[in-house]
C-alpha cells in the first residue's frame, strides 16, 4: 500500500514537471529563429516586441476565464485542455508562413499556456496538500527546462533536422506537448465534484492586496526574463557580435535551473519571505548592466546572472497562491496574480522595444529589463509574507 501511495506521488510530480515543460517550451522556441522571422516576414522591433509578448499577454488577459473553466471542469481537464491548445497552435504557427497566421496562432497558443497557469497551482493545492512548496518548485523547474532546452536547442540541433526551417521547427517543439495531454488524460483519473459540493468560485478577489502585490512582483520579474529574450537576439546583431547569441540565450534560460534546484532544496526557508525578492532583483540589475559589456565572457555570464534571478522571483511568487489561499480559492488568488503580472509582462517589454525603434539607441534594449527590476524591489519592500511563511513552516515541517 506505501508503495503504491509512493508510486502515485512519483508519477503525479513527473506529470507536473512535464506540464511545467510545456508552460515555456513551445513560446521560446521563438527568440532563436528571430533572425528568421523577422528576414522572411519583414518585422520592425514592435512587431519583434509584440510577437515575443504576445503569449504574455494572454497569460493575462485568458487568466481569468481559465480560472472558471478550471472550476467549472476541475483543474486536471483545463490542464489537458490547455496542453491541447498549445500543442495544435504551435505546429499552425509557421503555416505559410504568413504573419497574420503566425500571430493568429501565437494567441491561440498563448490561450492555452493562460488556462494551465492557474490550473497548475490548483493541480499543486489538490495533489500535494501538505507540501505545495515542493511541488511547485517541481513544475516550476520543469517550466525552466522547458525554457532551456527549446532556445537552446533549436539552433544546433532542430533547424539543422528540419532543413533550416523556423516553421518546421515550431512543429517539432509542438510533439512533446501533445505526449504530455495523452499522458495526463491516461494516467490521472478524473475526480467527480460531489453533488452536494457547494459551487465553486472563479472570479478573483481584486481588493485583496495579495493579488495585487503577488501580480506586480510576478510582472516585473517575467519582464525582465522576457524582455531580454525578445531582445538580446537584435542587440547582438546590432552591435556586430551575432555569433553570441545562441551562447547568451542559452545562458539565460540555463542559468535558471540553479536557481530552481537551490529553492527545490530550500524550499521551506525561502517561501514567504520577502529578502529573497530583494536580494535577486538586485542580482538581476548586475545581470542588465553586464550585457552592456564589451567582453562576451562577461555578457555570457551576466546573462546567466538575469536568468538566474528571474527564476528565483518567478518560482517564489508561483509557490505563494496555495500558501496563502485555501485549497477551493487557490485558482482563483492564482488567475488575479497572472492577469495583473503578465499583462505588466507584456506592456514593459513593448514600451522597450517602442524606445528603441524611436531612439535607435541599441543599449535602450534592457531598458525594459531595468523597469522590471525597479518594479520587483518597489513592490517587495511592501509584500505582507508573514502568514505565508507561518504556513510553509506548518505544510513542511519544522526547519
Amino acid at each position: 500500500m506505501e508503495s503504491r501511495a509512493q508510486f502515485v506521488t512519483g508519477w503525479r510530480l513527473m506529470l507536473l514537471w512535464l506540464a511545467g515543460i510545456d508552460l515555456r517550451l513551445t513560446i521560446l522556441a521563438v527568440p532563436p529563429v528571430l533572425p528568421l522571422i523577422h528576414r522572411d516576414l519583414a518585422l520592425d522591433e514592435k512587431a519583434v516586441a509584440a510577437l515575443t509578448g504576445l503569449p504574455v499577454l494572454l497569460f493575462g488577459l485568458v487568466a481569468v476565464p481559465g480560472s472558471l473553466m478550471i472550476a467549472r471542469l476541475g483543474a486536471r481537464r483545463a490542464t489537458i485542455a490547455g496542453l491541447l491548445l498549445v500543442a495544435v497552435a504551435s505546429a499552425l504557427r509557421g503555416f505559410g508562413p504568413s504573419a497574420p497566421l503566425l500571430f493568429a496562432m501565437t494567441f491561440v497558443m498563448g490561450a492555452g499556456v493562460a488556462i494551465m497557469q492557474p490550473a497548475l497551482p490548483a493541480l499543486v493545492s489538490a495533489w500535494f496538500a501538505a507540501r505545495p512548496a515542493l511541488a511547485t518548485a517541481v513544475y516550476a523547474n520543469g517550466l525552466l527546462v522547458g525554457e532551456t532546452l527549446s532556445a537552446s536547442l533549436t539552433i544546433p540541433l532542430v533547424l539543422p533536422l528540419v532543413g533550416g526551417s523556423w516553421p518546421r521547427s515550431f512543429v517539432i517543439w509542438a510533439v512533446p506537448v501533445l505526449a504530455t495531454a495523452v499522458l495526463v488524460a491516461l494516467g490521472t483519473p478524473h475526480v467527480p465534484r460531489a453533488a452536494s459540493a457547494p459551487r465553486r468560485r472563479w472570479w478573483p478577489d481584486w481588493h485583496h492586496p495579495h493579488t495585487w502585490q503577488l501580480g506586480i512582483v510576478l510582472g516585473g520579474g517575467s519582464a525582465l526574463y522576457f524582455s531580454c529574450n525578445a531582445f538580446i537576439p537584435d542587440y547582438l546583431h546590432a552591435i556586430g557580435q551575432p555569433e553570441l547569441v545562441n551562447a547568451c540565450l542559452t545562458a539565460l534560460n540555463a542559468g535558471q535551473l540553479p536557481g530552481s534546484f537551490i529553492i527545490l532544496i530550500f524550499a521551506r526557508r525561502l517561501t514567504g519571505h520577502r529578502a529573497p525578492f530583494i536580494v535577486t532583483a538586485l542580482a538581476g540589475l548586475a545581470g542588465l548592466a553586464g550585457l552592456l559589456s564589451a567582453s562576451p565572457v562577461v555578457m555570457i555570464a551576466s546573462a546567466a546572472l538575469v536568468g538566474f534571478a528571474a527564476a528565483f522571483v518567478l518560482i517564489l511568487t508561483l509557490a505563494l497562491p496555495p500558501l496563502l489561499a485555501p485549497a477551493e480559492d487557490v485558482h482563483r488568488l492564482s488567475a488575479g496574480m497572472l492577469a495583473i503580472g503578465y499583462t505588466v509582462t507584456f506592456l514593459i517589454p513593448y514600451v522597450g522595444g517602442a524606445i528603441w525603434d524611436a531612439t535607435g539607441i541599441t543599449a535602450t534594449a534592457f531598458l525594459a529589463g531595468a523597469a522590471g527590476v525597479v518594479t520587483v524591489l518597489l513592490t517587495a519592500f511592501r509584500l505582507q509574507l508573514r502568514d505565508a511563511a507561518k504556513l510553509g513552516m506548518a505544510a513542511n515541517g519544522p526547519r
